[in-house]
């Protein structure tokens, strides 16, 4: 998942900068560690980045069936 997330970001050139905001981080380096898997991300944080990414949640979110 972490690595669509950062596939889906540089497709639309949307910067770290620009997400980490837009979920209320001071510093790029709050969505990096999501991005990058040391931080778990949350539902309410994919909701927010599904609508900049222009994707549905459920494409952001892992499933377990």
């Amino acid at each position: 998942m972490y690595h669509k997330l950062r596939q889906l970001r540089l497709q639309r050139g949307i910067s770290q900068t620009f997400i980490s905001k837009k979920l209320g981080y001071t510093y790029a380096s709050g969505y990096s560690n999501i991005e990058n898997g040391r931080v778990r991300l949350k539902f309410d944080q994919a909701k927010i980045i599904a609508d900049i990414l222009n994707v549905p949640v459920d494409e952001l979110v892992d499933r377990a069936i």
